[in-house]
């Protein structure tokens, strides 16, 4: 520690903190109109000036390192004249009605404590606002020049969307297009965050007032786990602002999390429970609908068996909520059908890192990204999936970090990538057999942790043998030079992190491609330190822990196979637990369309929407006798199919705890109450379990004793509990309360024992083909705006920023087709035909098209096929042979 004399009076600082940091350590505050934590010190204000002994002229603070023995004066004559002085200077032209109104902001505050109203000019400039944005208002009347706004939009997220025009008292803050709206603004809100003045507001702000009261809480879109404070006012969101020290999202977050707030409010939310008769939906009691959902599940249960019935979990749901809808089909059903939508994304992740590192889960954390020299981005596309870890990747590469992506598309990433590979959709399996051999046969791999810790290596090699770069460039389209240097960036680069999304997972060799992904890192020794690892980026903000709860059919909770864990969990549940496994959701929809499945309980889940195939899912769902679905709204599942639905409460009105793709276990807390007379997921799922004879088994008081029993029965969770997690989220495994959680795994050991085994691939290609009468390969993804299958998203103004699917098409195809920008276009694939609007899109191969699946009128998943992966299951919505049809100017 640093020892320091402050205004008289002795201080201490941590080595390396600036004397800024020391005099907010030791409580003397300083004005500061630069500075934000999350930037790099710039002193351009010079209003943290302040005296150090023997220094000549004042410093600023924030620039100035803390020296040990220090002294220093923060508040004498000569420093607050120097302080009026600048702000004076800043206030004049300064509109007052500004101040009047928000007296609160950060510079309006500096103005009240030095007493410059009187310098306020009486108008604001009305030629400087910019009202374009759905979210964000733009006053630059209010701008005072403190280059905040350009800073974060480029230091943190990555952006350079707000920029400094002109020079000297011509300067001017503007973004760099015409509007906000239309220039390169990816709406996460930090120069919101950062503006000292107001000059960029939150719209929701000026609308709907300040905030009066906030709650820590967790994001409900993607797998990263952004931690937020969610404001209220009068019972209602108002505002959501990041948290400055979330150690995943670190004082930021992305436009669905900042923004897409709105649907908890939404008016078409479905409140109260309903039963549809023959002449359509009719509002019920709780009381009518929980007894309707029991007898049903009885009478078909006892009709047809206990293997004619499911339930599938939510991966926007609480650990809690999985946790119970997983325990009500195992003891209340008797049966092990139960999944969740982890089936349809990573459940090929889970199995590969299961079967050769013992824990199907991130091998590493996100902080790992700052430590890593190489990334390896696979099949995944973070800018606008994951965006707060997209903008970390940015980060480490503007900083040295050599990136490896490798994606059909030319990615925002990509443009950063020492390395681009875009292979054809369904080859990666032969392109990680071609790294590997070239990691082999170029002498790259790390022998002393092949010799300590790895089995297999030579019938490995053997199976390498074909696999030549310039064979993996005929099959894959990747340049064989080009595939030479990415190994060799990966193999020599270490720590090598890589990072996977569903462009790696979904297709029929998924699990495959997770093993040779699992097989590189092994040759080379990245595993087990920091910097490294192999780690999937979850899609949904708890799909990791809905499936580690135990909406598996194969596994309970804490991935515990049935064969190795039904008698224990049995004892605990005071119940007898069948070891037969049950069916996977695509298993329960083809048993379903035979004859024997007869009733499901989807919570959460718009099954018919994004499952692919959508005709063959319809005709599966609508063979049933019995669909209860638990929602927020009328899905489309509900619309066509659903006999039954129960209202559930969204995450901003319940407690529980997400689990992120790290690994890390975060609260979740209410901030409004329910809408209407929804109930979290647990408690109906509990009252439907008394009505059929279980209350006791499920008699939780509340959402932290479902979480205490979780942690009985799976010891990995065992010192998590729910007063350290007010604290922070913390990362499994951590078996005690004081354990401080792993954040790396396998460092000196796998999980299933000393040594991992090399597993040999065999490329077994796609049936999907182009032909002449399906010429095009689609592939199919997220975007930024809108999330999954719309339901949250496209309740907001996301809709502004993007209104529809787009189909995406190179522009060399767009011009032999005579097809423009706008079109309406028909997509016809064996399976299914959708509408949609065209895009020609650089990014986009010649052969190649991509497209999204959020919006409801395009229904993209009517085009999508039958295959699937080998092992999991999991769709291949990544391949489809589909053609183009001009319909007509959109």
């Amino acid at each position: 520690m640093l020892r320091l004399v402050i205004n008289g009076r002795a201080a201490e600082c941590r080595e390396g903190s600036t004397l800024l940091d020391a005099l907010q350590a030791a409580g003397a505050r300083v004005p500061t109109l630069c500075h934000d934590t999350r930037l790099a010190p710039c002193g351009g204000c010079r209003l943290c000036l302040v005296h150090v002994r023997d220094q000549e002229r004042p410093v600023a603070a924030c620039t100035t390192p803390a020296i040990d023995g220090m002294e220093v004066e923060t508040h004498t004559p000569e420093i607050e004249a120097l302080r009026r002085t600048q702000l004076a200077l800043l206030a004049r032209g300064y509109p007052a009605e500004a101040v009047r109104r928000d007296p609160d902001k950060e510079f309006h505050a500096y103005l009240r404590q030095y007493e410059l109203e009187s310098e306020l000019h009486r108008h604001a400039d009305g030629g400087k606002l910019d009202t374009s944005h759905p979210y964000i208002h733009v006053d630059m009347s209010q701008c005072v020049t403190c280059y905040r706004c350009v800073r974060i939009c480029d230091e943190l997220q990555g952006q350079f969307a707000w920029r400094a025009w002109h020079r000297g008292d011509r300067t001017q803050m503007r973004p760099d297009g015409p509007s906000l709206l239309e220039s390169s603004c990816v709406s996460c809100g930090a120069c919101v965050d950062t503006c000292p003045t107001g000059a960029i507001e939150d719209r929701s702000r000026l609308d709907l007032g300040a905030a009066t009261r906030w709650v820590r809480t967790t994001c409900p879109y993607c797998g990263t786990g952004c931690e937020m404070s969610v404001g209220t006012r009068d019972g209602h969101i108002v505002d959501v602002r990041p948290v400055a020290d979330a150690p995943v999202s670190r004082g930021h977050l992305c436009v669905k999390g900042r923004y897409a707030f709105g649907f908890a409010s939404a008016a078409d939310r479905v409140t109260e429970p309903m039963i549809r008769r023959r002449d359509g939906w009719h509002a019920v009691s709780w009381d009518e609908a929980i007894g309707y959902v029991a007898g049903e599940f009885q009478r078909v249960r006892s009709q047809h068996g206990a293997g004619s019935v499911g339930v599938l979990g939510s991966a926007r749901a609480t650990n809690e909520d999985n946790y119970v809808a997983q325990k009500f089909a195992r003891i209340v059903l008797d049966t092990n059908n139960v999944d969740c939508c982890a089936r349809v994304c990573h459940a090929p992740s889970a199995a590969a890192l299961s079967r050769m590192l013992g824990t199907g889960a991130a091998t590493n954390s996100f902080d790992d990204v700052e430590r890593a020299r190489t990334i390896l981005v696979w099949g995944a596309n973070p800018t606008e999936n994951h965006p707060i870890i997209g903008a970390r990747i940015k980060r480490a590469a503007r900083a040295g970090a050599q990136l490896i992506v490798v994606d059909p598309r030319r990615t925002e990433l990509a443009r950063y990538a020492a390395c681009h590979l875009a292979p054809l959709p369904g080859t990666d399996v032969p392109l990680l057999a071609a790294l590997a051999h070239t990691i082999v046969h170029e002498h790259l791999c790390d022998q002393s942790f092949l010799s300590a810790r790895v089995d297999g290596l030579e019938p490995f090699v053997e199976s390498l043998a074909v696999w030549t770069p310039e064979r993996a460039a005929a099959v894959t389209g990747v340049d064989a030079d080009l595939i030479r240097q990415a190994a060799r960036l990966y193999a020599t680069g270490a720590p090598s992190m890589s990072m996977h999304g569903l462009g790696l997972t979904e297709h029929v060799q998924g699990t495959d491609a997770v093993l040779a992904l699992v097989n590189l890192a092994l040759l080379t020794g990245n595993l087990g330190r920091p910097g490294s690892g192999v780690n999937p980026l979850r899609g949904q903000n708890n799909v990791q822990g809905a499936a580690q709860m135990g909406c598996d059919p194969s596994r309970l909770t804490g991935g515990t196979s049935l064969a190795a864990g039904h008698q224990r969990f049995g004892e605990i549940w005071q119940a007898a637990l069948t070891d037969v496994t049950g069916l996977r959701l695509p298993d329960m929809l083809e048993a379903a369309i035979d004859g024997r499945f007869k009733a499901l309980w989807a919570i959460g889940y718009d099954v018919l929407f994004t499952n692919p195939q959508a005709s063959q899912t319809r005709r599966a769902l609508a063979a049933l006798d019995l669909l209860v679905v638990q929602d927020l709204f009328l899905t489309e599942t509900v619309r066509e199919l659903a006999h039954v639905f129960l209202p559930a409460c969204s995450s901003f009105e319940k407690d529980g705890t997400f689990m992120n793709a790290e690994r890390r276990i975060q609260r979740v807390r209410p901030a409004i109450q329910p809408a209407g007379q929804s109930r979290p997921d647990w408690a109906i799922i509990c009252d439907v379990a008394k009505h059929m004879g279980q209350g006791g088994t499920f008699a939780y008081s509340n959402a932290e004793a479902i979480w205490d029993e979780v942690r009985r029965v799976w010891p990995d969770v065992a010192g998590i509990s729910y007063a350290r997690l007010e604290r922070e989220g913390l990362r499994w495994p951590c078996p005690s309360e004081d354990h401080p959680g792993t954040d790396i795994l396998h460092r000196d050991t796998f999980t299933h024992g000393t040594r991992a085994r090399l597993e040999p691939i065999v490329f077994e290609p796609t049936p999907e083909r182009v032909d002449a009468a399906f010429p095009f390969l689609l592939t199919t993804g997220r975007t930024l705006y809108q999330f999954n299958a719309g339901t949250m998203t496209g309740r907001t103004p996301n809709n502004v920023l993007r209104p529809t699917d787009v189909l995406e098409m190179a522009p060399a195809d767009a011009d032999r087709l005579a097809l423009h920008e706008g079109d309406a276009v028909r997509l016809a694939s064996r399976y299914g035909t959708a509408t949609l609007p065209l895009r020609v899109a650089e990014g986009v191969k010649p052969g190649m098209l991509f497209a999204t699946f959020h919006t409801r009128e395009v229904f993209l998943n009517q085009v999508t096929g039958p295959n699937r992966d080998r092992a999991t299951g999991a769709p291949e919505y990544k391949v489809t042979a589909v053609r183009v049809e001009r319909v007509g100017p959109s």
